[in-house]
Parts: structure tokens; sequence; C-alpha cells
């Protein structure tokens, strides 16, 4: 991949809208560009941390597995989003896996050493970095919080919530919400299960308070959803 294409994609991460021209051409010639195809994985727990991931195309999914070897999905990210980022905290091993859950992914990986001489002659940067990971720590605790005093369906109404504040469009009082997420990824990502999912989207829908489609949603009114 030529430095013209690999800073083309960097350009397009807000993380270094900080940068330099120069500094960004530095770092196009150490960053790594690989092509994932779809259900292969990133990488598994107990992996070297050695590397932070850009991901520039295509959805991955993080989770992590249960005593009993059940999967937990902790989330699922979208292309503009960052992850791998514990290991800048000292992460010597992966705690979770990362999985590409398209075909033709592309994923961006820079070195751990590479990064903290990048933060070290930016420390913009590593603010960021350090909002980022106290935001994605929030989102477990809310997680956390939730799955020990809310029933299923307060569960899923949440997490419509959450992604209509965090990735929907307004349009006026309504709130456009494209996800790609079927109703067993919901499922996961709330500790319920996909006829629980499939049960509550429709009793919603039925109300009037959402309007389904396929992978996407219209919320009617955010502040008054229940």
């Amino acid at each position: 991949m030529s430095t013209e294409t690999k800073l083309w994609h960097l350009e397009n991460f807000n993380l270094f809208n900080t940068l330099s021209a120069y500094e960004k051409i530095e770092m196009s010639t150490k960053v790594k560009h690989s092509f994932v195809k779809k259900n292969e994985y990133i990488y598994f727990p107990e992996d070297p941390s050695g590397s932070i991931f850009f991901l520039k195309k295509g959805r991955v999914k993080i989770g992590t597995y249960s005593d009993s070897g059940k999967e937990i999905i902790k989330a699922i990210l979208n292309p503009g989003e960052v992850f791998g980022e514990l290991s800048l905290i000292g992460q010597e091993k992966r705690n979770d896996f990362a999985v590409s859950l398209d075909n033709d992914l592309v994923v961006c990986s820079l070195g751990m050493k590479d990064m903290e001489k990048m933060i070290e002659k930016n420390p913009l940067i590593g603010i960021k970095v350090t909002k980022l990971i106290g935001f994605r720590l929030q989102k477990i605790e809310r997680r956390f919080e939730s799955l020990v005093f809310k029933d299923a369906r307060t569960r899923i109404v949440d997490f419509i919530i959450e992604l209509g504040r965090e990735k929907g469009k307004e349009i006026g009082k309504e709130i456009l919400v494209k996800h790609n997420l079927t109703h067993m990824d919901i499922a996961n990502l709330t500790a319920t299960s996909r006829q629980t999912v499939t049960t509550v989207l429709n009793e919603l829908k039925e109300k009037n308070a959402i309007h389904l489609e396929r992978n996407k949603f219209l919320i009617r009114d955010i502040n008054t959803l229940n």
C-alpha cells in the first residue's frame, strides 16, 4: 500500500487531527495495514499487547469467553474507532478477542513503542486516548449496573437509547440509527435472548415508539422511550 493511501487512511481518524502534516507522513511509514476476512481473528485472549488498532473499513466484534465457554460481547466497533488501546496503560496480554464481522475488513495497526513516541511528541493524542479509555470504562460500568439492577426489557431499551445518543442522526424530534446489528447481537450485548429482543422491539414498534427497518430504526422520541 502506498504512503499516500496510508496517509489518507490516517487523516480520517479524529485521533490524529492534531498532528502536523510531517508527523502524519512519518506515522504513515510505521503503520501496518491488514485486510481481514469475515470471522477471522485479529487477536486472541492471552496474545501479547504489542499494538494499537484503528478500524478503517468493516466491523469488529470485541469479546471474551466465560469459564463455561460462552461468548460475551463487549462491543461491536465501526469504522473510525480504535481498539486494543489498553496496551498503552500497561496491559501485557490481551484479556479479550477481536474478530472481523465483515469481508474485506481493513484495519491499521501501530506498535506500542511508535505510539508512545507519537504521544511524547504530541501530548494531545495522549489526552484523547485517555478520554477514550475513560469513556469505555464508563460504558462497562453502566452495563454492569444494568445487569445487576435492571430487567431484560429495560436493558434492551437502555441499549437502544445509548445507541441513539452515540450514533444517531437527529431528524427533527426523531433520531435515525443505522446499526448493522442482528437481534442476536443485541441479545449478546444486553445479556438477554434473541427472542426477548424481538419481543421488545415489536412491542415498541406497536406503540409507535420506534419504526423498524433492515439495519436501522427510527426513535420517535428518545426522551420518552420506555
